[in-house]
C-alpha cells in the first residue's frame, strides 16, 4: 500500500453505495487525480505537521473540561471524550469558541452520518456497488438520497455560520471554512462552495467520533494492564512529583515530548485493538482486482515475532529503542497508508496523546471486574451506546486541587502546595 501508492489508491470505477450517500463530494470517494489532489492539498494547509503543532494549546485548554467532566460524572467517560474531541475539531473546522457536547443536536447528525458511510462501505451492503445503473432508477436507493440530503444539510449549515460571520465582518478565530471562504478564495482552488462545506464536513466527521473511539480505546487498555499503567504515572510523578508539586504536566506544553510512555501506551493500545473492524481474511488476490484495505492483516502483520518478540503480549515499550527513543522504523498504520493517508495522522494523535497524558496523571483507572467486558467493544469506529466496560476513575490527589488546576489553567501553580 505504500510502495504502489499509485496503484492502490483510487476507488472502483463504478458508481458505489457511498458515492450515492455523498453525491460524488466526500473525498473519501473521489477518484485519483488532480481534484482528490487539490482537496487533499486544501486540508493539508491545516492539518500539516506545523499546524496540527500549532494547535496544542488549543487540544490542552480543551483537555481541562474533559478532565473535569470526569471528576463530575466518571461513567459517562465516553461522552467526555467525544465532548473533547468535537469541541477541539468544530473550533479548527468551523471557529467555534463554546463548547460542542456530545449530546448537540449536530454531533447526534454526525453520529448518524457515520454509522451510514460505515455500512456503505461493506461489501455487498447495497447491490448497487456491483449494478451500477440501479443509481436511475427513482425508486432504488431512496434511502441512500435520503442520507445524502441529510449529510448535506448538516455540512452547509455549518459552513452557513461562517459564511454570515464574514458578511457582517465579524472578528472571529482563524478556521478552515474561513480560510477556504475569505475572499473566495476556494475559487482559487477550484472548488465549488458545496465541495468546501464537505471538505469542513469531512474534518468534523473524521474529528470527533474517531478520535473520541481512540481515547476511550486507551482508557479501557490502561485499566486492563494496570501494570502499564502504573509505569506511565510513574514517568509522570517524576517529572512532576507527587504530592509535593501539585502541578500537572500540561502547564509546561514543551515537556510533553519527553513522556515517552505515555506515548508508547496509546501506540500499542491502538495496535492491539483496531478502532475498525473492516477487512477480510484468507483470500488470494488475483492482479486487477478491486479491493479494500485490510486493516486485519496489518494487525497480522504487527504481531510478526521476528519484529515484535512475544508478540501476543501487551507491551508498550516494543516502541522504544534500546537508547530509550521512540522507534521510527516501525509502521503505525491506524491512520491509514499510502496516498489515502488520514490528513489527520498529525493532528489526531497528538489529541489522543494529551487526553492520555491529563487523565493518567489526574486518575487511577481501574476496571471493575463486576461488570460484563467487551474488550473490542470500539473497533466499530464510532462511540457505541453501550459502553463495552465499566472503569473507574480515582483521584490520585484531592479532587479539589485537580478541580483547582483545571479551573485556572494556563496560569502557575504554587510549587511550595
Amino acid at each position: 500500500m505504500e510502495k504502489q501508492g499509485a496503484a492502490s489508491a483510487d476507488r472502483p470505477p463504478m458508481v458505489s453505495a457511498g458515492e450515492m450517500l455523498s453525491g460524488g463530494q466526500s473525498i473519501a470517494f473521489t477518484h485519483v487525480g488532480d481534484r482528490l489532489r487539490l482537496m487533499r492539498r486544501a486540508l493539508h494547509s491545516h492539518l500539516q505537521p506545523r499546524a496540527s503543532e500549532a494547535y496544542e494549546p488549543l487540544q490542552m485548554s480543551t483537555v481541562k473540561d474533559a478532565i473535569l467532566d470526569i471528576l463530575d460524572d466518571p461513567h459517562s467517560f465516553q461522552n467526555h471524550a467525544l465532548t473533547f474531541t468535537s469541541s477541539t475539531i468544530m473550533k479548527v473546522a468551523y471557529g467555534k469558541t463554546t463548547r460542542t457536547f456530545a449530546t448537540d443536536p449536530e454531533l447526534k447528525d454526525v453520529r448518524r452520518r457515520f454509522q451510514e458511510l460505515s455500512k456503505s462501505l461493506r461489501p455487498g451492503a447495497y447491490i448497487v456497488d456491483t449494478v451500477p445503473w440501479l443509481k436511475h432508477l427513482p425508486f432504488y436507493g431512496r434511502e441512500l438520497r435520503r442520507d445524502f440530503e441529510r449529510g448535506k444539510k448538516l455540512y452547509t449549515d455549518q459552513l452557513a455560520v461562517v459564511k454570515e460571520q464574514l458578511r457582517r465582518d465579524e472578528d472571529t478565530d482563524p478556521s478552515f471554512a474561513k480560510f477556504m471562504l475569505e475572499n473566495d478564495r476556494y475559487k482559487s482552488w477550484g472548488f465549488s462552495e458545496i465541495e468546501v462545506a464537505w471538505l469542513a464536513g469531512g474534518l468534523l466527521l473524521a474529528g470527533s467520533h474517531s478520535a473520541a473511539v481512540a481515547i476511550c480505546t486507551v482508557i479501557m487498555t490502561a485499566a486492563l494492564h494496570p501494570e502499564e499503567q502504573a509505569k506511565v504515572q510513574a514517568e509522570l510523578d517524576e517529572l512532576q512529583p507527587f504530592p509535593t508539586k501539585h502541578r500537572f504536566p500540561a502547564c509546561a506544553p514543551s515537556s510533553l515530548s519527553v513522556i515517552d510512555g505515555d506515548r508508547q501506551l496509546p501506540k500499542e493500545s491502538l495496535t492491539e485493538r483496531l478502532t475498525t473492524s473492516f477487512g477480510q481474511e484468507n483470500y488470494c488476490i488475483p492482479a486487477g482486482t478491486t479491493g479494500p484495505n485490510n486493516y486485519w492483516r496489518l494487525r497480522a502483520i504487527s504481531r510478526d515475532p521476528d519484529v515484535y518478540p512475544d508478540p501476543y503480549a501487551f507491551k508498550p515499550e516494543r516502541w522504544l529503542d534500546d537508547a530509550g527513543e521512540m522507534r521510527e522504523d516501525l509502521k503505525f498504520y491506524v491512520f491509514g497508508f499510502g496516498r489515502r493517508v488520514c490528513p489527520g495522522q498529525h493532528f489526531a494523535p497528538r489529541e489522543v496523546f494529551i487526553h492520555s497524558l491529563l487523565a493518567l496523571w489526574a486518575f487511577r483507572i481501574e476496571l471493575d471486574a463486576t461488570k460484563p467486558i467487551n474488550d473490542m467493544g470500539y473497533m466499530s469506529g464510532v462511540v457505541p451506546d453501550l459502553q463495552p466496560c465499566t472503569v473507574e476513575f480515582k483521584a490520585r490527589i484531592p479532587e479539589k486541587d485537580i478541580r483547582r488546576m483545571m479551573e485556572t489553567y494556563p496560569e502557575p501553580y504554587d510549587e511550595t502546595l
